[in-house]
């Protein structure tokens, strides 16, 4: 005959052991519930980012994004519209600047390398009015560049939306290995568009023909070339090689510089890149004056020695 104490114990384990065992399932089944996320991280009205990109794989990460939209939607989507209906992305392009992170402390040797968008950003896609209105305002939309005043304005009709300084050509004339030839090297003038965008550009030093990787800042330091997209300009009927694209050393802005291009800050460029789609117009002109806003007369220096009546 078994003692009614063993079998009393026995009970009590039987109890304890499934109590544990069940209680041991409900936490694991409630766990996986908690850790399981949605799979559904695109819809119609906007995109989850996956994972984080980078400068130097933004613009294919956004032709696919662009790709897989059209391929659902009845109109044509491009990254234009589709940036300048998410414009916290050009604030973030034009964040990257080397100075801007100079000024947070932060030395950035490769840019390329920087996280532009980072995994969980969500993009909104913009519905057929949305692009109508858009392809309108770039319609409307165009560069007015005054060589003397060194100034590059981004322009709505008759609002200034920003206004930027450049730096343009020099007044002389020099041999450009590339261009094989004695080039005026002074910014033309005239009324054009923009005809290409140059996403991933090479540089060349035009007076030897030769590339380069590295360029030293105006604070000494030297980094890797930065990727920022150059625009190419048409200019009274002209392809002539002059392009609006970023200078990496700021201190040349406000001067006569270049080569004939027209020079900006980093940032500055991923704005003007944004507002000035293929087919934007551009007109490059010479005025000695200007009127500011109190209504004042600004001259400014003829800096070609052009002979113009005031």
């Amino acid at each position: 005959m078994i003692p009614t104490k063993l079998i009393l114990k026995s009970v009590v384990v039987l109890i304890l052991f499934f109590t544990l065992f069940f209680n041991f399932r409900n936490t694991t089944n409630t766990s996986v519930k908690i850790a399981k996320k949605p799979k559904v991280l695109k819809t119609s009205k906007s995109i989850v980012v996956t994972k984080n990109v980078k400068i130097k794989n933004y613009f294919s990460y956004l032709d696919s994004v662009v790709e897989s939209v059209n391929e659902i939607e009845n109109y044509n989507l491009t990254e234009h519209l589709f940036v300048r209906f998410n414009p916290w992305l050009i604030d973030s392009l034009a964040a990257t600047d080397y100075y801007k992170m100079i000024e947070k402390d932060s030395f950035v040797y490769n840019q390329k390398e920087m996280i532009v968008l980072k995994k969980g950003h969500q993009l909104l896609v913009p519905d057929s009015t949305a692009v109508d209105s858009l392809l309108t305002i770039f319609n409307t939309t165009f560069l007015d560049i005054n060589i003397p005043e060194y100034k590059l304005r981004v322009c709505m009709d008759s609002v200034i939306l920003y206004d930027f300084p450049v730096r343009v050509g020099r007044n002389e004339k020099k041999y450009l290995k590339m261009g094989d030839r004695l080039t005026d090297l002074k910014t033309k003038t005239g009324i054009g568009t923009i005809v290409n965008h140059v996403k991933d550009p090479d540089y060349y030093n035009p007076a030897t023909g030769r590339q380069y990787f590295l360029t030293r800042r105006d604070d000494k330091n030297v980094t890797k070339l930065p990727q920022i997209p150059w625009i190419v300009t048409e200019i009274n009927g002209v392809r002539n090689g002059q392009l609006i694209h970023p200078t990496t050393n700021p201190n040349t802005l406000s001067k006569a510089y270049s080569n004939g291009c027209i020079g900006t800050k980093e940032g500055d460029a991923w704005v003007i890149y944004y507002y000035a789609p293929i087919n934007t117009k551009v007109i490059i002109r010479y005025d000695l004056s200007t009127v500011n806003k109190q209504g004042d007369t600004i001259n400014f220096k003829n800096i070609y020695g052009y002979n113009i009546k005031q």
